[in-house]
């Protein structure tokens, strides 16, 4: 089992061979946990979560995982930007 930050996970995403399906990257991750600042998760877990069926590079990877990952990876609970 692999551990890595959360902000190291698109270097991680840059060894992967482009394109390649969901299913695929979803399986080459399902041994690395990431570690946010209040909790972590597995890798190949958020990536099967994605809405894209196949990645094109690193950084279609990285922008469609965003959307997968809890809301404790990417801020603090129950803060929004469009509140002020």
């Amino acid at each position: 089992m692999t551990t890595v930050k959360l902000s190291r996970i698109e270097s991680l995403f840059e060894g992967l061979e482009y394109p390649v399906d969901r299913a695929d990257a979803a399986e080459e991750y399902a041994d690395v946990t990431v570690e946010f600042a209040d909790g972590e998760g597995n890798l190949g877990e958020y990536v099967a979560a994605c809405p894209s069926e196949t990645f094109h590079s690193a950084d279609d990877l990285y922008t469609d995982i965003q959307t997968a990952l809890p809301v404790e990876a990417v801020g603090e609970p129950g803060q929004s930007e469009g509140d002020a």
